[in-house]
């Protein structure tokens, strides 16, 4: 008998009208594809088939659709097509990544920033250009060229996006840090890019609470190697002070130089722009290096998948950590107002973010999945208390979105919204799964395998396997947004490493997952921290979403320990208010895990914690878990918001030790 799990309930929570439909820009696509190509799709399935059939003519037809511009143009989209790694897309085309998110010059708002505090600031793309030009005048004066890195240790806030700006229109590579991140974990990062400028904010708020960040910049300026200025922007406070006292460091409004006028360095498709980071546990992170493959992948999937266009806000709850930062700001790319904001979402209260929404007009909406729970978990209802009209699309992602907030939001947020659970990655800086503005929504389900991304689920064995049948999660043709490579990998060793040692010339991304009858998918977890009690494969998202329905539990993680000569399965959980866990609520977790998933998904035992690890874009840290109960060392803990909660964990594993001995006895 088939595991029972949300790939078996077929009626959709939401569909779209025939009017939404024909509106949308995916239909729009459609047609023109279909015009230009004299082909005839029945359905997105049969559109999805072609782009991954012929990726050479849709990935032009996505440039030239979605507006992206060249400044010389190739006469061939893909060679080396059948290579992974080593495809190469556009050869001999020039561009600039700035050039193509600064292309508007009006007067429609680009940014509108809101933070905590209530301080709300708006720019015209007009004053946005203004502004790229006199710090990327600064920059040039300051010595940097094409192919230098430029850092930012900073919130998420309109110099940001200007400091970006300007430095990949002079051709330099882009990498930020959150200013939560302690020096250590800012130092695993910027000392193996070495950047020539970085810039700060002096502090920033939090729940309420200021943060200096002087200390910390002060103690960049001191180690990192290569580093000639500090641009330091205040932020927290009126003016920035004690800025004398940190080396290499001017204030930003004497770093900028007066200029009109943005030069525009032209670059090949595949030169850096960015470097993001892994999120991993061990070891140093991984600096994945970006060309500008990220802009057509962002460009179609905000305009089709997302139905983002000129008139339309883009709001995504993230900090400059995370790569939902470098997607929201490739909004500008397409003639949008981006809303950014820096803070807490509960702060002052559980409306926080939704205030901003009915406030700025906001019409594409988008957060991690954890904030969706913690909302749920609140007493605030948004559809009563704010006017979201404006509000065609919300999105989740982080990690799995749970079939019960998908109620939540339609039965709380609002009715009539296309609601996008998507999934991808920093790895490729983009997405796999994605919404569709002309298809219905399922509860539990990611809708759609991104037009143009050649998705499969592998067995073991490396065999397609059909739908509703759980696997690897791989990617069988290479796309524009694959990374460069890795920094400081001039062999390309540790990135083959990375995605292709699995499965040859196949991209292996870590996800546990399953496609569904309709053409969605379900993310099951990560692959490397699947479950395998017994020999039997099982997904911590199948662990967790009978969880998530218990309102006493405020958080959980599901985790292998080894365990005489097998594993087994332990569930740690976080109780709301400080319960105690009771044999009660045990059978009750117990018996929603076996009933939604199966007898087998039920854990060997559940454990109270205080916390859960997580890492600082809201993942739970599941292999740190794993390693932490299982004895073994767990590094690079400055990755964590919360690293003390694995002390738990570490003397859950030094009490079982003692009792197996003990045992043994």
């Amino acid at each position: 008998m088939p595991d029972q799990n949300v790939s078996s309930e077929k009626a959709p929570v939401w569909t779209p009208s025939v009017q939404q439909v024909e509106a949308s820009r995916m239909r729009q696509f459609q047609v023109y594809i279909e015009q230009r190509f004299n082909q005839s799709f029945s359905d997105y399935a049969s559109l999805h088939r072609w782009s991954v059939e012929c990726p050479d003519l849709f990935w032009q037809a996505v440039a030239d659709f979605c507006g992206m511009h060249f400044d010389t143009e190739s006469t061939e989209v893909l060679v080396h097509k059948d290579q992974m790694p080593g495809a190469k897309w556009f050869p001999g085309a020039t561009l600039n990544f700035a050039a193509n998110l600064l292309r508007y010059g009006d007067d429609q708002p680009a940014i509108v920033f809101r933070d905590e505090r209530g301080r709300r600031h708006e720019l015209t793309y007009k004053a946005l250009n203004e502004q790229v030009a006199q710090v990327a005048a600064g920059l040039r004066q300051a010595g940097v060229a094409a192919g230098d890195r430029v850092a930012g240790l900073v919130p998420n806030c309109p110099e940001t996006v200007i400091a970006m700006l300007a430095a990949t229109s002079l051709g330099a590579i882009w990498s930020s840090c959150s200013p939560d991140f302690g020096t250590t974990a800012v130092l695993d990062r910027f000392e193996q890019i070495q950047p020539k400028i970085m810039f700060a904010a002096d502090g920033y708020y939090y729940g309420g609470q200021f943060i200096d960040v002087m200390p910390v910049i002060k103690a960049l300026s001191e180690s990192l190697d290569g580093l000639k200025q500090v641009v330091v922007f205040p932020f927290a406070a009126s003016e920035v002070s004690e800025i004398s006292g940190i080396s290499k460091a001017t204030s930003w409004h004497e770093f900028l130089i007066p200029s009109d006028v943005i030069t525009y360095e032209a670059r090949a498709f595949d030169d850096p722009v960015y470097i993001m980071y892994s999120s991993g546990t061990t070891g140093v992170p991984k600096c994945i290096v970006h060309g500008s493959g990220v802009l057509l992948q962002h460009l179609k999937e905000h305009q089709l998948h997302a139905n983002l266009g000129r008139e339309d806000r883009l709001f995504f709850f993230t900090t400059c950590g995370w790569m939902m930062w470098n997607w929201l700001v490739s909004g500008l790319a397409s003639g949008a107002t981006i809303v950014l904001y820096d803070g807490s979402p509960f702060e002052p209260g559980p409306d926080a973010l939704w205030r901003v929404a009915e406030e700025e007009r906001v019409t594409i909406f988008g957060a991690g999945a954890k904030y969706y729970a913690a909302l749920e978990q609140s007493t605030f209802i948004p559809r009563d208390h704010c006017d979201l009209s404006a509000l065609h699309t919300i999105q989740s992602t982080g990690s799995p979105l749970a079939p019960a907030t998908f109620d939540f939001i339609y039965e709380s947020v609002k009715p009539e919204v296309a609601l996008q659970s998507i999934s991808g990655g920093t790895d490729l800086l983009g997405c796999f799964a994605l919404g569709n503005p002309t298809a219905a929504v399922y509860r539990g389900e990611l809708q759609c395998i991104g037009l143009g991304m050649d998705v499969a689920i592998y067995s073991d064995a490396g065999v397609p396997l059909a739908a509703e049948h759980k696997g690897e999660l791989v990617c069988r043709q290479p796309f524009p947004s694959m990374p460069v490579g890795f920094w400081n990998d001039p062999d390309g060793v540790r990135y083959h490493k990375a995605y292709f040692e699995r499965f040859e010339c196949v991209w292996t991304h870590g996800d546990f997952a399953e496609l569904t009858s309709h053409g969605g998918l379900i993310i099951h977890g990560r692959s490397d921290a699947t479950l395998n009690p017994g020999g039997v494969r099982i997904g911590t998202a199948e662990i967790y979403r009978p969880v998530e329905q218990v309102a006493a539990v405020v958080d959980c993680v599901a985790c292998a320990q080894k365990w005489q000569g097998d594993t087994r399965v332990i569930l740690f959980v976080v109780l709301k208010g400080g319960a105690a866990l009771d044999a009660a609520l045990e059978s009750r977790i117990c018996s929603l895990i076996r009933e939604q998933a199966s007898p087998r998904h039920v854990p060997a035992m559940i454990v109270q914690v205080k916390d859960i690890p997580r890492t600082r874009n809201g993942k739970i840290a599941e292999l740190a878990v794993t390693a932490a109960i299982n004895g073994e060392p767990v590094d690079n803990q400055v990755a964590f918001n919360n690293p003390e909660s694995l002390v738990e964990f570490s003397t859950f594993f030094a009490r079982m030790a003692n009792s197996r001995s003990t045992d043994d006895l």
